[in-house]
């Protein structure tokens, strides 16, 4: 139920942003929640990550989502540039697991 809920405030919030609804709103959005996590200390080989580490990584993926949009980047840049991210995000993660 609870699940529900916030679904349905964030597709109120969703439609009031774009000013329209669309099912195809959403579509890339899962990149922007995994870079997220990863960024914010999350380890895709598994491990754990912390609340606060996934809220950072969100505001730096809105804040980079919300820069290259008032810069008028085209779409497809900002999507090469949130995966690049997410890659360095990645390695760098591997490597220092590497290291311990």
């Amino acid at each position: 139920a609870i699940n529900g809920l916030v679904v349905a405030i964030a597709a109120l919030i969703l439609s009031s942003r774009l000013g329209a609804g669309s099912p195809s709103a959403g579509n890339i959005a899962e990149l922007d929640a995994i870079a997220a996590c990863v960024i914010g200390g999350t380890s895709l080989a598994g491990g754990v990550g912390s609340v606060a580490g996934a809220v950072m990584g969100a505001f730096i993926m809105a804040s980079l989502d919300n820069g290259m949009s008032m810069m008028d980047v085209p779409t497809f840049w900002q999507y090469i540039v949130k995966g690049a991210i997410l890659l360095l995000a990645v390695w760098m993660d591997s490597a220092t697991k590497r290291r311990s």
